[in-house]
């Protein structure tokens, strides 16, 4: 790629997975069927709570709210990932559309971290509070904290996005991972960019630590509580309610906090590549399969609505 001089000329590229086109196919099949999955997965689930009357529950409302998101944050990765794998020649991104990938990547990515910590809320109040559950966990304030988890991700992603793209680039140049992520983009800035690194610390914080020490104390107040439950029945339904939730918050900020809460001096292309793909590919799969094989309520639903749109009405 030719040197630019103005920023407005300057593309950048990602970098293939292998040199061998065999290997890009296989690559590209795979992340193509995880997609598509996770879509319909996703789709799935916001489909059945909005069409079962007996999922209209503050919990379900949330998780609808978190399968939108996946189905958003996988559509912002996606498409321009499979393209340059498919030709990696050809495909080639912008400043202003690395930009508003990674906007929409922050955003999104930011509103599902903070949702599942307002989803661990909702489960301490349903286990510790269950007299008090529907007066405090009103439709009004579902609908004020799903909206808060959007507007602090956008205002997040915003400022951050911002403050990166004010930076020189340059020249065009490869990324180093299959689409524009903070820190790869960062490190293709002519200047310095330790103000920036502090500053993506600080959002890292503030999406991942914080939420998930909430999350943590939620859990040990659930925990406490379950434990004193007296029936055996009781017990197992508190934890297999609370289980997919677990998983589902591990994997989210188990692969967010190896990439963004480490030193920016340590980041390695070879295991931020590995890491990228498992939260914008696999997780957005196996969320949909956590949440509806770990929750009766969710499969029966699911069963009903299949024998009412795919069975041949009887007379």
């Amino acid at each position: 790629m030719e040197d630019a001089n103005q920023t407005g000329m300057i593309h950048f590229h990602f970098r293939p997975f292998s040199k061998l086109p065999e290997v890009q196919m296989l690559i590209f099949v795979a992340f193509l069927v995880m997609y598509l999955v996770s879509l319909s997965g996703n789709f799935s689930i916001s489909l059945i709570i909005w069409i079962q009357h007996s999922l209209h529950t503050p919990m379900y409302f949330f998780l609808a709210n978190l399968a939108a998101l996946e189905i958003f944050y996988s559509s912002a990765i996606a498409p321009l990932t499979l393209a340059s794998i498919l030709s990696p020649q050809r495909t080639v991104v912008s400043l202003p559309g690395c930009s508003v990938q990674m906007f929409f990547f922050i955003f999104l990515g930011s509103a599902d971290c903070i949702l599942l910590a307002i989803m661990a809320y909702d489960h301490f109040v349903a286990i510790c509070h269950p007299l008090h559950y529907t007066l405090i966990m009103s439709w009004r304030l579902c609908i004020q904290l799903s909206l808060g988890s959007l507007v602090l991700g956008f205002t997040l992603a915003m400022q951050l996005t911002v403050l990166i793209f004010q930076l020189p680039f340059c020249r065009s140049k490869e990324i180093s991972l299959f689409y524009c992520d903070v820190l790869p983009v960062m490190r293709l800035a002519c200047a310095d960019t330790r103000v920036h690194e502090v500053t993506l610390f600080v959002v890292s914080v503030t999406v991942l630590t914080i939420p998930f020490l909430l999350i943590t104390l939620s859990y040990v107040f659930i925990v406490a509580a379950i434990l004193k439950i007296s029936s055996a029945e009781g017990r197992h339904k508190a934890f297999s309610t609370c289980s997919s939730h677990l998983t589902v918050v591990l994997l989210q900020y188990g692969c967010g906090s190896l990439i963004y809460l480490c030193p920016s001096s340590s980041y390695s292309p070879e295991r931020g590549q590995v890491v990228s793909v498992v939260y914008t590919f696999i997780t957005p799969v196996l969320n949909p399969l956590i949440y509806s094989m770990r929750n009766r309520e969710l499969k029966e639903a699911l069963k009903r609505t299949m024998k009412r749109f795919l069975l041949p009405q009887t007379q």
